[in-house]
């Protein structure tokens, strides 16, 4: 179906495709997973057959009509009119796949990787541009948010994806990206938010990060923000008072 431009939105095209992708990922049969943006329902009828419970979301006028249409059948399917940003976050156990708007992807990772209540695993279809500031490499570059998510986040992106699998076609490359908990976090989530702030000063603030205890961290004194892994942002945090 056509998306709306504000919506920023491309739809898979084929169910097999779909059962592919979640193939990828770590979805199970009892497992409850929430589908973002979920347009006609492609990826929430694929979802209705693998796990025991669909949360589609949905806020566009005409799809929320096909999506009803084409999946309001389904026992373990319930359908959310609501907008992704304003969905209030599940307190049980869940999962997400979806395949987001473009022009949301980092808004919603932060809204589902900051709560309290973090789903163990999300799968989403964004801009490979947008995957690789996520995904540790080999560059020597760290994003904030890669930084912000990592202790707590393991993050790799699944499978590359082409243009001719979406309507419409986008213009950029997307891949198939995987954001799950570790099963042990690197460090305490009680000081997620302090961690957080502190690594956003740092990269938003020349003077705050120059004023850090890097020495005692063993990082040198002419690396930037962007430039610090994983281990070494941790380290850092760990030292500064």
């Amino acid at each position: 179906m056509a998306r709306l431009h504000t919506h920023a939105q491309h739809f898979l095209r084929s169910p097999r495709l779909v059962a592919e992708l979640i193939g990828h990922s770590n979805i199970r049969k009892n497992d409850t997973v929430y589908d973002l943006g979920a347009g006609s329902g492609v990826i929430t009828s694929v979802l209705a057959r693998r796990c025991k419970q669909v949360y589609a979301v949905e806020i566009e006028p005409a799809a929320l009509k096909s999506l009803q249409a084409n999946v309001g059948n389904l026992e373990n399917v319930t359908i959310v009119k609501q907008d992704i940003e304003k969905l209030t976050i599940p307190t049980a156990p869940y999962k997400i796949f979806a395949n987001i708007p473009f022009n949301l992807s980092a808004a919603i990772v932060r809204k589902f990787t900051e709560t309290n209540s973090p789903p163990k695993a999300m799968y989403l279809i964004v801009q490979k541009q947008f995957a690789r500031k996520l995904v540790p490499g080999d560059d020597h570059f760290t994003s904030e948010l890669e930084a912000q998510l990592g202790p707590w986040f393991s993050v790799r992106i699944r499978k590359p994806l082409r243009k001719t699998d979406f309507t419409p076609p986008p213009a950029v490359d997307t891949v198939l990206l995987e954001i799950k908990l570790r099963d042990e976090p690197l460090l305490d989530r009680e000081e997620a938010h302090i961690y957080r702030d502190f690594v956003a000063h740092c990269f938003r603030r020349q003077t705050y990060f120059a004023q850090t205890p890097r020495s005692q961290a063993n990082i040198s004194a002419e690396l930037r923000p962007s430039q610090l892994n994983l281990q070494q942002w941790c380290e850092l945090f760990a030292r500064f008072d």
